[in-house]
């Protein structure tokens, strides 16, 4: 228990963030956290995890039967703030969690997982990365369905034609894929090649199927996208870079990977390929900004 005035010390271990001093640093306001940095998280402060993909802060509720001055640390809220090209998820997540338990405990069991008895309850508003295990239920965005996967339309598309690929069995990323995926990669991967067919025996356009390396949504999914990247939603140097650099592994790729090794192996430093300059996907030809891309992407037009 704590008394409701007071701070929580928060001591963040090394595993929590993938490395606190590295590219996803976890973070109190704006203020990053250092290597086994002790920070004070203060009533109405917010706590950044990962890269500040995971935004929480604690509410101080006062428990039955105590003094005003006391309380316990009940709800743990999020806090994201989703943009335009956030998908949505409003599903809410219950989660377990033992007051003295390490905060990446509650982490590493946001799936769900029950934790001991004589828990306080944490309740975390879905975050938009969870958008996609949303998207898989609902009929109204589903252009195809059989027993194995769900094909959608991009709720932001980067190009003319952009769907997602996604399998109805719960693969949360590339990293979880091993040799028993493979009959499902080739799955999707078929799905994908028949709409891909479809769509340009009448519009001529080109299409790639494949992943983003490390990708911002949660479970895995085949992107099948045409190679006009004619879309308004197609905004910033990061979307082009995701899709035209070797940050988008090739479906083929992928599966041959599963095949020799029985895993995925993404480079160090894929991140880094995001804030390449801007190359048209066609003649190689450099551009300096998105507009200038863009207008030039025109000439390639079929």
């Amino acid at each position: 228990m704590f008394p409701a005035s007071s701070a929580i010390d928060v001591r963040l271990q090394q595993r929590l963030c993938e490395g606190q001093t590295g590219t996803n640093p976890s973070s109190v306001d704006s203020v990053d956290i250092g290597k086994d940095q002790e920070v004070k998280l203060k009533p109405g402060n917010v706590l950044y995890i990962v890269n500040k993909l995971y935004p929480y802060t604690v509410e101080f509720v006062k428990e039955p039967g105590t003094s005003k001055a006391k309380g316990v640390p009940e709800t743990i809220k999020s806090l994201s703030k989703r943009s335009r090209d956030s998908p949505q998820n409003d599903n809410l997540e219950i989660l377990r969690k033992n007051p003295k338990a390490e905060l990446d405990d509650v982490l590493n069991n946001s799936e769900s997982k029950e934790m001991p008895r004589h828990t306080s309850e944490i309740k975390a508003q879905g975050h938009w990365s969870q958008g996609l295990k949303v998207s898989i239920q609902d009929p109204n965005m589903q252009v195809f369905k059989d027993d194995k996967v769900v094909v959608i339309k991009d709720k932001y598309p980067k190009a003319r034609y952009h769907w997602l690929v996604l399998p109805l069995q719960s693969i949360s990323s590339l990293k979880m894929l091993r040799t028993e995926h493979l009959e499902l990669l080739q799955h999707m991967h078929a799905v994908g090649e028949k709409i891909a067919q479809q769509h340009s025996a009448h519009s001529k356009a080109q299409f790639r199927l494949g992943y983003h390396a490390i990708p911002s949504m949660s479970h895995i999914h085949l992107h099948i996208i045409s190679q006009d990247f004619d879309s308004p939603c197609l905004k910033n140097k990061k979307h082009w870079n995701s899709f035209t650099t070797d940050y988008f592994l090739e479906s083929e790729v992928v599966m041959d990977m599963i095949k020799l090794n029985g895993k995925v192996t993404v480079k160090d430093g894929a991140s880094e390929l995001l804030k390449s300059s801007l190359q048209c996907n066609v003649c190689k030809i450099q551009q300096a900004t998105i507009p200038q891309l863009k207008e030039h992407l025109k000439k390639h037009w079929p």
